[in-house]
């Protein structure tokens, strides 16, 4: 692509680098040049115009745009028309944006005149959501840099997962010190937190904070209400694979794939699954409304995405969150000798 100077005589066909307002003449920056706006600026006294010529073998910038977001496009995404050398990517349904980081970052690498940008990975989004977007630089590429971009992107390097796990079952566990106004609050904030997602809790049941009871209610849950997800909110935080929860899990026949996580709050989440249907020893923090490490990996679950010990230990970076100021044991606080004591958990 030629850019630079041109005299007004010869602009007629070329590209307008920049907004151009002489007497009744206006050109948009972008635009192509009409012959009778050439002549009419020359005519207002203007010799020269900066101006962008296509070589052979150049790709305008819309329809480069357009050729690398069809290539990054995977499935429930939506790619809408090209303007302006800018082409965005749009959720076609509910669900968390799956996305390959070294082919994003591969796509940018191939050359300064092509560019993409995209939501977090795993961000969950609703549908018409944007998710992405294409942007061409100059006002068209070479071909050759445009193919090699294209190779890069690999086909699919964008998707949505959408939602999949509709019937979550809730148990929570009891101690004197926990009140049922509590519970019920949690109860409210999750069925929030689920809306987005067409999920909904289908089976609710409050036992004593004690193993063989949890187990129970993950039976109950699975078997007879029929949830393909539980979270169960203990009553007091879980401190060590030995304990209520995750011993629970263990004595209905599941299994912990992970505890503790790198993200604050949240550190106190685990991870298990009983058969097929994914359990999740929620933290303390899942009580509160605000983004929490909880949210992370509910999202992932209900769109049927893996989360393993690997998934999670990666989360750290990033994982230091906005403090929770309702939570017991803020971050930046002491820690007294009654604090071991704590009935809700509090990260």
């Amino acid at each position: 692509m030629r850019f630079g100077p041109v005299p007004v005589a010869e602009a007629a066909g070329l590209i307008s680098a920049h907004n151009v307002r002489r007497a009744d003449i206006t050109l948009r920056k972008g635009a192509v040049i009409a012959p009778e706006a050439a002549a009419g600026l020359a005519q207002a006294g203007v010799s020269e115009i900066v101006a962008a010529a296509l070589e052979p073998g150049d790709v305008g910038e819309d329809a480069a745009a357009a050729r690398l977001a069809d290539h990054l496009a995977g499935s429930n995404l939506r790619v809408d028309a090209p303007f302006t050398g800018r082409c965005n990517l749009f959720a076609a349904a509910a669900g968390v944006l799956t996305l390959e980081p070294a082919r994003i970052h591969a796509v940018n690498a191939v050359d300064e005149a092509v560019t993409v940008a995209t939501l977090p990975r795993f961000k969950p989004v609703v549908e018409g959501e944007m998710v992405a977007t294409v942007k061409i630089i100059p006002y068209a590429v070479p071909g050759a840099v445009l193919d090699r971009a294209c190779a890069a992107a690999a086909g699919g390097t964008l998707a949505v997962a959408p939602y999949r796990r509709r019937r979550v079952g809730v148990v929570s566990t009891r101690l004197p010190s926990l009140k049922e106004t509590t519970i019920d609050r949690t109860l409210r904030v999750l069925a929030e937190r689920l809306a987005p997602t067409g999920a909904a809790i289908v089976a609710e049941i409050r036992v004593p904070h004690a193993a063989g009871a949890v187990a129970s209610a993950l039976a109950a849950a699975i078997d007879e209400a029929g949830a393909d997800l539980v979270v169960v909110f203990g009553a007091s935080a879980i401190a060590d694979r030995r304990d209520v929860i995750p011993a629970g899990i263990a004595a209905a026949g599941g299994a912990v794939a992970h505890l503790g996580m790198p993200v604050d709050p949240g550190n106190l989440l685990l991870v298990g699954a009983r058969g097929a249907v994914p359990v999740i020893g929620a933290p303390g923090c899942a009580r509160s409304p605000r983004e929490n490490g909880f949210d992370w990996i509910l999202h992932r679950l209900l769109a049927d995405l893996s989360v393993t010990r690997a998934d999670i230990v990666a989360l750290g970076v990033g994982g230091l969150l906005m403090e929770i100021v309702s939570r017991p044991q803020p971050r930046a606080g002491g820690r007294s000798a009654g604090d071991e004591a704590e009935t809700v958990a509090d990260a």
